[in-house]
């Protein structure tokens, strides 16, 4: 597999699979499952979901416990992260970067978790794009927020971490997206602490 930028190499490989083995605990799934309960919420008969940037799936555990008749889709660019994804036959795999992948179909609702703050800021318009025409009528993002663009030294690297308003600059870029809800996960939760992400809420007419 070959990769267009430094954040792809870095995510498919050592401190990828790295992060691989900090991700798998109960407690991220519980906060996990708060979380979707919340987003959900807001939406109707959702019959089909992707993930973009799934890592080993604990996202879309939790979104099929709670929509257990919708189909589940995941993109993720790490080997170690789809080998867990294929262990779980209810999810179908794409093992590709987000910058390589072309949209097969259209799924009711479209996410992308910690994924953007990720992506080299001269690659966003493209997965912008692929977000929206991946969507068929949901489209969330949940990430660090920050209202302007700024880079962020994460666990001694540079370049690796990205924090600006992805949510409006998409919902800019396609003026027919409607703004559902949104809504802050504070690390300091009592009882499901996140990593003081945002998240957004989007919906196509």
């Amino acid at each position: 597999m070959t990769y267009k930028t430094e954040q792809e190499k870095f995510w498919a490989g050592e401190f990828g699979d790295d992060y691989v083995k900090r991700s798998q605990y109960k407690e991220i799934v519980a906060s996990d499952l708060a979380l979707f309960s919340k987003i959900l919420t807001h939406t109707r008969s959702v019959s089909s979901v992707i993930e973009f940037g799934a890592n080993v799936g604990l996202n879309l555990q939790a979104v099929g416990s709670l929509l257990p008749n919708a189909s589940l889709s995941a993109v993720e660019i790490n080997s170690e992260a789809v080998k867990v994804l294929k262990s779980n036959e209810n999810i179908e795999v794409f093992h590709r970067s987000i910058l390589d992948y072309k949209p097969e179909k259209q799924h009711e609702l479209t996410f992308i978790k910690g994924v953007l703050i990720h992506i080299s800021p001269e690659e966003l318009q493209s997965v912008y794009e692929l977000l929206y025409q991946s969507s068929k009528r949901y489209l969330c993002v949940i990430e660090y927020y920050n209202p302007a663009p700024v880079e962020i030294n994460y666990r001694g690297h540079k370049e690796r971490l990205f924090k600006r308003d992805f949510a409006g600059e998409i919902m800019d870029n396609y003026q027919d997206l409607k703004l559902i809800d949104y809504g802050f996960v504070y690390h300091r939760d009592n009882n499901f602490p996140h990593d003081d992400v945002t998240w957004f809420l989007m919906e196509k007419p």
